[in-house]
Protein backbone atom coordinates (compact mmCIF):
# COMPACT_ATOMS: atom_id res chain seq x y z
CA UNK A 1 0.00 0.00 0.00
CA UNK A 2 1.04 3.58 -0.83
CA UNK A 3 0.17 6.19 1.81
CA UNK A 4 -0.30 9.47 1.01
CA UNK A 5 -0.29 12.43 3.60
CA UNK A 6 -1.81 15.82 3.03
CA UNK A 7 -1.65 18.64 6.08
CA UNK A 8 -4.92 20.38 6.07
CA UNK A 9 -6.39 23.85 8.09
CA UNK A 10 -2.88 25.04 8.07
CA UNK A 11 -2.56 27.87 10.53
CA UNK A 12 0.50 30.30 11.53
CA UNK A 13 0.41 31.55 15.23
CA UNK A 14 2.33 34.97 16.62
CA UNK A 15 4.46 32.47 18.94
CA UNK A 16 6.21 30.75 16.43
CA UNK A 17 3.89 28.01 16.01
CA UNK A 18 2.19 26.47 13.28
CA UNK A 19 -1.21 24.26 13.94
CA UNK A 20 -2.22 21.56 11.51
CA UNK A 21 -4.37 18.63 10.34
CA UNK A 22 -2.59 15.34 8.99
CA UNK A 23 -4.71 12.94 6.64
CA UNK A 24 -4.02 9.92 5.58
CA UNK A 25 -4.92 7.95 2.60
CA UNK A 26 -4.02 4.72 1.91
CA UNK A 27 -3.65 3.13 -1.78
CA UNK A 28 -3.20 -0.80 -2.96
CA UNK A 29 -0.16 -0.84 -5.27
CA UNK A 30 -0.44 -4.01 -7.27
CA UNK A 31 2.99 -3.51 -9.36
CA UNK A 32 4.67 -4.08 -6.11
CA UNK A 33 2.21 -6.71 -4.47
CA UNK A 34 2.29 -10.96 -5.51
CA UNK A 35 -1.51 -10.83 -4.99
CA UNK A 36 -4.76 -8.59 -4.58
CA UNK A 37 -7.19 -6.81 -2.36
CA UNK A 38 -9.35 -9.97 -3.39
CA UNK A 39 -7.63 -12.85 -2.59
CA UNK A 40 -8.73 -15.05 0.36
CA UNK A 41 -6.77 -15.69 3.60
CA UNK A 42 -7.10 -17.72 6.63
CA UNK A 43 -5.36 -16.01 9.43
CA UNK A 44 -5.74 -16.29 13.18
CA UNK A 45 -9.19 -14.88 14.55
CA UNK A 46 -7.32 -11.97 16.71
CA UNK A 47 -11.19 -11.04 17.81
CA UNK A 48 -11.22 -13.91 19.56
CA UNK A 49 -7.52 -14.38 20.39
CA UNK A 50 -7.55 -10.64 22.21
CA UNK A 51 -10.67 -11.15 23.54
CA UNK A 52 -9.90 -14.20 25.37
CA UNK A 53 -6.97 -12.88 26.93
CA UNK A 54 -8.40 -9.72 28.17
CA UNK A 55 -10.70 -11.74 29.65
CA UNK A 56 -8.87 -14.26 31.88
CA UNK A 57 -9.35 -12.36 34.91
CA UNK A 58 -12.99 -12.08 34.66
CA UNK A 59 -15.15 -14.03 36.55
CA UNK A 60 -16.20 -17.61 35.75
CA UNK A 61 -19.85 -16.64 34.60
CA UNK A 62 -18.86 -13.80 32.31
CA UNK A 63 -15.87 -15.74 30.45
CA UNK A 64 -18.64 -18.14 29.86
CA UNK A 65 -21.14 -16.04 28.72
CA UNK A 66 -18.37 -14.53 26.27
CA UNK A 67 -17.32 -18.29 25.28
CA UNK A 68 -21.21 -19.12 24.49
CA UNK A 69 -21.57 -15.85 22.27
CA UNK A 70 -18.29 -16.67 20.19
CA UNK A 71 -20.49 -19.98 19.05
CA UNK A 72 -23.48 -18.00 19.00
CA UNK A 73 -21.45 -16.03 16.19
CA UNK A 74 -19.61 -18.80 14.55
CA UNK A 75 -16.50 -16.76 16.07
CA UNK A 76 -13.17 -19.67 16.05
CA UNK A 77 -9.82 -19.50 16.29
CA UNK A 78 -9.51 -18.73 12.65
CA UNK A 79 -10.68 -16.56 10.25
CA UNK A 80 -11.30 -16.95 6.18
CA UNK A 81 -11.45 -13.19 4.53
CA UNK A 82 -10.44 -11.21 1.78
CA UNK A 83 -7.14 -9.06 1.83
CA UNK A 84 -9.71 -6.09 1.25
CA UNK A 85 -11.79 -7.32 4.67
CA UNK A 86 -9.07 -7.81 6.87
CA UNK A 87 -7.35 -4.38 5.74
CA UNK A 88 -10.14 -1.87 5.79
CA UNK A 89 -12.25 -3.80 8.06
CA UNK A 90 -15.64 -6.38 7.87
CA UNK A 91 -19.21 -6.15 9.63
CA UNK A 92 -19.25 -8.07 12.66
CA UNK A 93 -21.76 -9.55 14.93
CA UNK A 94 -19.93 -10.04 17.83
CA UNK A 95 -17.68 -6.63 17.46
CA UNK A 96 -21.46 -5.11 17.77
CA UNK A 97 -22.04 -7.52 20.98
CA UNK A 98 -19.47 -6.88 22.54
CA UNK A 99 -19.40 -3.14 21.86
CA UNK A 100 -23.01 -2.85 23.63
CA UNK A 101 -22.41 -5.27 26.45
CA UNK A 102 -18.49 -4.28 27.40
CA UNK A 103 -17.89 -1.39 26.71
CA UNK A 104 -14.18 -0.09 25.80
CA UNK A 105 -13.43 -4.11 25.45
CA UNK A 106 -12.49 -3.37 22.56
CA UNK A 107 -10.31 -0.57 21.07
CA UNK A 108 -12.90 -0.06 17.55
CA UNK A 109 -16.41 0.65 17.05
CA UNK A 110 -17.97 -0.23 13.60
CA UNK A 111 -16.24 -2.31 11.15
CA UNK A 112 -12.97 -4.50 12.28
CA UNK A 113 -9.89 -4.45 10.15
CA UNK A 114 -6.23 -3.97 10.74
CA UNK A 115 -6.48 -0.41 9.18
CA UNK A 116 -9.99 0.19 9.68
CA UNK A 117 -10.06 3.73 11.42
CA UNK A 118 -6.69 4.51 9.68
CA UNK A 119 -7.83 5.48 5.92
CA UNK A 120 -9.28 8.83 5.31
CA UNK A 121 -8.44 9.68 8.83
CA UNK A 122 -6.38 12.41 10.77
CA UNK A 123 -4.05 12.05 13.40
CA UNK A 124 -5.46 14.96 15.04
CA UNK A 125 -4.98 18.77 16.01
CA UNK A 126 -1.37 19.35 15.97
CA UNK A 127 0.66 22.42 17.73
CA UNK A 128 4.32 22.14 16.61
CA UNK A 129 7.29 24.85 16.94
CA UNK A 130 8.53 25.74 13.18
CA UNK A 131 12.18 26.51 14.40
CA UNK A 132 11.62 30.17 13.57
CA UNK A 133 13.12 31.75 16.96
CA UNK A 134 14.77 28.53 17.76
CA UNK A 135 15.87 26.12 15.17
CA UNK A 136 16.77 23.28 18.24
CA UNK A 137 12.90 23.71 18.63
CA UNK A 138 12.03 22.57 14.89
CA UNK A 139 8.95 20.60 14.43
CA UNK A 140 8.85 20.08 18.17
CA UNK A 141 5.18 19.23 20.01
CA UNK A 142 3.94 22.28 21.34
CA UNK A 143 0.27 20.50 21.93
CA UNK A 144 -1.97 17.84 20.17
CA UNK A 145 -5.72 18.17 20.42
CA UNK A 146 -5.40 21.07 22.50
CA UNK A 147 -3.49 18.81 25.30
CA UNK A 148 0.04 19.52 26.26
CA UNK A 149 -0.13 16.14 28.04
CA UNK A 150 -2.02 13.02 28.04
CA UNK A 151 -4.60 11.60 30.77
CA UNK A 152 -5.21 7.88 29.08
CA UNK A 153 -2.57 6.48 31.74
CA UNK A 154 -1.40 5.96 35.13
CA UNK A 155 1.77 7.88 35.93
CA UNK A 156 3.10 11.66 34.79
CA UNK A 157 5.97 10.19 32.95
CA UNK A 158 3.52 8.13 30.88
CA UNK A 159 0.90 10.93 30.12
CA UNK A 160 4.03 13.01 28.73
CA UNK A 161 3.92 14.46 25.02
CA UNK A 162 7.59 14.56 23.87
CA UNK A 163 9.72 15.36 21.38
CA UNK A 164 8.90 16.09 17.64
CA UNK A 165 5.71 15.07 15.62
CA UNK A 166 7.51 12.51 14.36
CA UNK A 167 8.63 13.76 10.68
CA UNK A 168 11.64 16.17 11.21
CA UNK A 169 13.90 16.93 14.24
CA UNK A 170 16.67 19.56 15.07
CA UNK A 171 19.41 19.25 12.66
CA UNK A 172 24.17 19.20 13.98
CA UNK A 173 22.34 15.53 15.80
CA UNK A 174 25.67 13.79 17.75
CA UNK A 175 25.14 9.64 18.46
CA UNK A 176 24.18 10.61 21.59
CA UNK A 177 21.24 12.52 20.45
CA UNK A 178 18.17 10.56 20.27
CA UNK A 179 14.57 11.11 18.48
CA UNK A 180 11.58 11.48 20.41
CA UNK A 181 8.44 12.00 19.37
CA UNK A 182 4.80 11.75 19.84
CA UNK A 183 2.82 9.12 17.87
CA UNK A 184 -1.38 9.50 17.93
CA UNK A 185 -1.36 6.10 16.91
CA UNK A 186 0.25 4.28 19.62
CA UNK A 187 -1.25 7.07 22.01
CA UNK A 188 2.40 7.47 23.72
CA UNK A 189 5.61 9.38 22.93
CA UNK A 190 8.20 7.30 21.75
CA UNK A 191 12.12 7.87 21.54
CA UNK A 192 14.49 5.98 19.22
CA UNK A 193 18.01 5.84 19.72
CA UNK A 194 21.18 5.41 17.59
CA UNK A 195 22.30 2.26 16.34
CA UNK A 196 25.29 2.39 14.47
CA UNK A 197 26.70 4.68 11.27
CA UNK A 198 25.35 4.01 7.82
CA UNK A 199 25.28 5.41 4.08
CA UNK A 200 22.92 5.84 1.60
CA UNK A 201 23.43 7.13 -1.85
CA UNK A 202 26.87 8.19 -0.55
CA UNK A 203 24.84 10.30 2.22
CA UNK A 204 26.20 9.65 5.65
CA UNK A 205 23.67 8.87 8.05
CA UNK A 206 22.98 7.38 11.65
CA UNK A 207 20.69 4.99 11.85
CA UNK A 208 18.56 4.89 14.80
CA UNK A 209 16.18 1.66 16.51
CA UNK A 210 13.24 0.91 18.78
CA UNK A 211 15.05 0.28 22.46
CA UNK A 212 14.72 -3.35 23.60
CA UNK A 213 12.63 -1.17 26.71
CA UNK A 214 10.23 0.80 24.42
CA UNK A 215 7.33 -1.74 24.66
CA UNK A 216 8.48 -3.68 27.46
CA UNK A 217 5.78 -4.25 30.24
CA UNK A 218 6.11 -3.00 33.89
CA UNK A 219 7.26 -6.13 35.14
CA UNK A 220 10.71 -5.96 32.82
CA UNK A 221 11.54 -2.37 32.57
CA UNK A 222 9.68 -0.35 36.12
CA UNK A 223 8.95 3.02 34.11
CA UNK A 224 6.27 1.43 31.91
CA UNK A 225 4.27 0.64 35.01
CA UNK A 226 1.95 3.85 34.01
CA UNK A 227 0.92 2.22 30.34
CA UNK A 228 -0.61 -0.79 32.13
CA UNK A 229 -2.93 -3.05 32.55
CA UNK A 230 0.24 -4.25 30.76
CA UNK A 231 0.39 -7.53 28.42
CA UNK A 232 3.27 -9.48 27.86
CA UNK A 233 6.52 -7.47 26.85
CA UNK A 234 6.46 -5.78 23.17
CA UNK A 235 2.67 -5.45 23.25
CA UNK A 236 1.11 -1.94 24.32
CA UNK A 237 -2.08 -2.16 25.05
CA UNK A 238 -4.27 1.06 23.43
CA UNK A 239 -7.42 0.33 24.63
CA UNK A 240 -7.64 3.06 27.34
CA UNK A 241 -6.75 5.80 24.58
CA UNK A 242 -8.71 4.66 21.49
CA UNK A 243 -12.39 5.79 22.63
CA UNK A 244 -11.12 9.11 24.27
CA UNK A 245 -8.66 10.00 21.12
CA UNK A 246 -11.90 9.41 18.77
CA UNK A 247 -14.06 12.00 21.53
CA UNK A 248 -11.39 14.70 20.74
CA UNK A 249 -11.40 14.71 16.81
Amino acid sequence: FRKRIQKDNITFHDNGTVSYREYRTYYFEPTMSSGNESEVVTIPNMLVLGAAGMMENLPYAVRLMISATFKTFKEGPFLTKTVGDLMWGYDSGLVDFLNKWMPGMLPSTGKFGLFAEFNNSNTGLFTIFTGRDDIRKIHQVDSWNGLTELNYWKTPQCNMINGTAGQMWAPFMTRESTLPFYSPDACRSIELVYQRDGKMQGIPLYRYVAPKTLFANGTDYAPNAGFCPCRQSGILNVSSCRHSEDSLK
